[in-house]
């Protein structure tokens, strides 16, 4: 495993080096009453490379008028960014059947150029990882799990208006940025949270009476939203405990690949029989002197892929 990315552990203000990264979609209402129209609404997850803070902005469509309407008002609550970072669009053709949407929009080049011009007249960098390597985006989609996995397990099959969506979302944020990093001394068992350097100081919620034992048709609509979020509370905090245990990974060391290697890419579409090889004309190495990423030139074009996409073939 590499050494992680400076703007990790370098001090900076929060959310100055922010990872980007969307999930959806979610049908809302577009009104109350009987029989309401439904359309589909997707979350934009903002998350602090340094202090791993979360930020959540709802949006409605999948443009790129959308996702900087969401980003300016990001940045008018969070401060301006330095760096952003996001997926390259083949990270999402693994589920391109459910995603489709999403795919197009993050491979369009129309949409990559009007959003890269608009922040760069902030003076905002924009980077993407290497494609088909979700795990050097491992920080944003832990995010998106988190937020994801369980916001549609306590929704269920409710269908809220935007309003209402969006009032869950900020309170599940608030959850989120609840979570302990460390403790500040073995004098004091308060933890430090990604809240304290947002607000200096812990996030509190109103409190509630708790709604988990309540049978919901017996819940008012203001009730029901509530139960929603302490449902998420439940399941995910339980979750979150068993995850700050520490799981070592890839601590064997092999050689590293060199240009002139003959590969196997790792291609999760292809048809029976079928084997996509190809002969690395470059590598990338990380700060450690290892090869992380290699560029691959094949039959059908040249491709840059994570050395975990690679399989070498055996000379002899």
């Amino acid at each position: 495993m590499g050494d992680l990315p400076s703007q990790r552990i370098s001090q900076s203000r929060p959310f100055s080096n922010t990872g980007c990264d969307y999930a959806g979609p979610f049908n809302i209402k577009l009104s109350k009453g009987r029989n309401p129209k439904t359309s589909k609404a997707y979350i934009c997850l903002f998350v602090c490379m340094a202090t791993k803070a979360i930020h959540l902005e709802l949006v409605s469509d999948l443009t790129s008028e959308a996702f900087l309407a969401a980003f300016r008002r990001f940045v008018s609550r969070r401060g301006l960014c330095s760096n952003v970072y996001s997926d390259n669009g083949t990270n999402f053709q693994g589920a391109r059947r459910c995603l489709n949407e999403m795919h197009k929009l993050v491979l369009s080049e129309a949409y990559n150029e009007e959003v890269a011009t608009s922040l760069a007249k902030d003076s905002i960098a924009w980077h993407f990882i290497p494609p088909s390597s979700p795990h050097f985006g491992g920080l944003w989609e832990a995010g998106v799990k988190s937020v994801k996995f369980h916001l549609r397990r306590v929704v269920g099959a409710t269908i809220l208006t935007f309003e209402e969506m969006y009032t869950v979302l900020t309170q599940i944020e608030a959850v989120l940025n609840s979570r302990p990093l460390c403790v500040i001394s073995d004098q004091d068992l308060n933890p430090l949270t990604p809240a304290h350097f947002i607000i200096g100081e812990p996030f509190t919620a109103v409190p509630e009476p708790t709604t988990l034992n309540t049978p919901l048709n017996r819940l008012t609509h203001w009730n029901h939203l509530q139960n929603m979020v302490q449902g998420f509370w439940k399941r995910w905090h339980m979750e979150y405990i068993t995850t700050l245990q520490e799981r070592p990974k890839w601590k064997q060391q092999s050689p590293n690949l060199k240009p002139g290697d003959l590969v196997i890419i790792k291609e999760p579409n292809l048809p029976p029989t079928k084997w996509l090889l190809g002969k690395i004309t470059a590598t990338t190495q990380g700060t450690d002197g290892r090869v992380r990423v290699a560029t691959v030139k094949t039959s059908g074009g040249t491709f840059v892929r994570a050395i975990t996409k690679l399989a070498v073939v055996p000379m002899s």
